[in-house]
């Protein structure tokens, strides 16, 4: 799944209105103005083929550091301002992601943001169509190396945002 997809569906299931998604981007350390949001928020053409075809107009790529700086921001702007702990370092850059890991971090966050549980995770699952037990979950939000790392599917990740659309809009 492309990460301008994910935004789209994210956005869709939060209701999140367009100059808050600008000012999430902000919080979450990238400038965008109201156009490129509508920009990155327009689904790619394409081809016959299969094949992508990208209007430099009317869409713009979202990278997984736009993602990521998002999904941060979204974090500030759900929970609020948190101050540094003594030992950590003020600046805390995106690290760049592989695209194995997008989906595996966008759970991860989401779970941070909007303050679920692994039962409110799992609730929001069944509502989109998949039944995990709490270790393929557990699984799923490790850290990559962690021996019983699991990566997180497209599938996946599409269905928790489909249970995310159902459980906040209705």
């Amino acid at each position: 799944m492309e990460n301008n997809d994910i935004l789209i569906r994210l956005r869709y299931a939060l209701d999140i209105k367009n100059k808050d998604v600008v000012e999430i981007f902000k919080l979450g350390g990238v400038e965008v103005t109201k156009e490129d949001v509508l920009k990155i928020l327009t689904k790619s053409k394409e081809d016959v083929d299969g094949e992508e075809v990208v209007d430099d107009e009317n869409h713009m790529k979202c990278n997984n550091k736009m993602l990521e700086s998002f999904l941060n921001g979204l974090i500030t702007h759900k929970r609020g301002k948190q101050d540094p702990k003594p030992d950590q370092s003020a600046n805390s850059e995106p690290v760049e992601q592989q695209k194995d890991h997008v989906n595996n971090m966008l759970l991860k966050k989401l779970k941070v943001a909007l303050q679920l549980t692994t039962e409110d995770m799992l609730d929001v699952l069944h509502d989109g169509g998949i039944v995990v037990s709490k270790g393929e979950l557990g699984a799923i939000l490790r850290k990559p190396g962690h021996r019983n790392y699991k990566e997180c599917g497209d599938n996946f990740a599409r269905k928790f945002l489909k249970g995310l659309a159902i459980k906040y809009r209705g």
